[in-house]
């Protein structure tokens, strides 16, 4: 009787014992960023480094890209399990491989507006999009500005251009120079960049597409099919804590700054926590996103977009807004609400 006891006993710890591991195991989640460790990858390192991931029980791994279209396409192939891309990179990919059989979908919207502007030096005398007409433009060929620019050129009646494609550290120093009349990039990239090769932010002129009629999303958290078929759970703690992290940048952009600096010890700490607060004030906390809700997307926006991208990228199949968005694991509207208050 009492040798029947033991076993059971210990066969019943046992069982204990096993649920608690399997309860603590944590779920690795590779993600690839769309650009270098620079300001605004403090959204990501944040939660990382506060132990919110690990609290969600996550062990999420944060590597550094080299544009939007390299993270799409690595979420695509199952290198990454999530990544961060502009939506119109992720919209073609769809459009462009509709057979692929691991298409990513964006799961929430981080920069609710594109952080694509074009910019020039006012002494070119560039002042409007009309004054871009028969102009030099410069920009990678891979960068959202120049493949969203027939939107914005169609959307502010601009003549024909010519295109000057460089590497990405060149753009900004070519446009100083002279070597081409206007650049396109994010705002909050270029015209720090700008101003690191001489010359102030006031001698710029700066067309940020959202003001002029380009309502464009921007930049989205993405996950594998894979992921959300196989642990949805895992891509909703994961958004979960990457929301709480984000609560945390926007309330102290210089703290967070020391994440940044804590993973590339080479950064310019001033110039990067200016980068994060241009990022946060053009396309994070924008009318747009407070009007949206952080996170979230509109449906009539999210299609006027689908269109527009089919037509400026010229895609094999028109874009179809359902097969790139699934909002069903963002948090609820109470925990997304963390945009800072008091802005106009």
């Amino acid at each position: 009787m009492d040798k029947r006891f033991f076993l059971k006993t210990t066969t019943l710890l046992a069982a204990a014992c096993a649920f608690g591991s399997a309860q603590a195991q944590t779920t690795p989640i590779k993600f690839q960023m769309d650009w270098r460790f620079e300001g605004p990858a403090a959204f990501f390192l944040v939660p990382g480094a506060k132990g919110y991931f690990k609290d969600a029980k996550l062990d999420v791994t944060v590597d550094s890209g080299n544009g939007s279209g390299g993270a799409v396409t690595r979420v695509a192939s199952g290198t990454y399990d999530m990544g961060f891309a502009d939506l119109a990179a992720l919209m073609e990919f769809h459009a462009n491989n509709p057979d692929a059989p691991n298409k990513p979908v964006a799961v929430m919207m981080v920069y609710n507006n594109t952080p694509a502007s074009v910019m020039a030096l006012k002494k070119s005398g560039i002042k409007t999009p009309a004054d871009l007409a028969g102009k030099k433009l410069g920009a990678p060929v891979f960068d959202a500005g120049r493949r969203a620019f027939p939107i914005f050129a169609k959307a502010n009646n601009v003549g024909n251009v010519a295109w000057t494609a460089m590497d990405p550290p060149l753009r900004e120093t070519m446009l100083v120079r002279g070597d081409v009349d206007a650049i396109t990039g994010f705002t909050f990239t270029s015209l720090l960049n700008i101003e690191a090769r001489g010359v102030k932010a006031a001698d710029v002129v700066v067309m940020q597409y959202p003001d002029y009629g380009v309502k464009l999303y921007g930049n989205a958290i993405i996950a594998s099919p894979k992921i959300i078929k196989e642990n949805p759970a895992a891509v909703k703690a994961f958004l979960a804590a990457f929301t709480k992290g984000a609560k945390d940048v926007m309330a102290d952009p210089a703290k967070a700054i020391e994440t940044v600096k804590a993973r590339d010890g080479i950064i310019n700490v001033e110039l990067e926590t200016r980068r994060l607060q241009l990022a946060i004030d053009t396309v994070i906390n924008s009318p747009d996103a407070r009007s949206e809700g952080f996170g979230q997307v509109k449906g009539p926006r999210l299609s006027l977009m689908s269109s527009q991208v089919s037509d400026a990228f010229n895609t094999k199949t028109r874009v179809k807004a359902d097969d790139i968005w699934n909002g069903s694991f963002l948090p609820s509207a109470k925990d997304l609400d963390i945009l800072p208050k008091g802005k106009k």
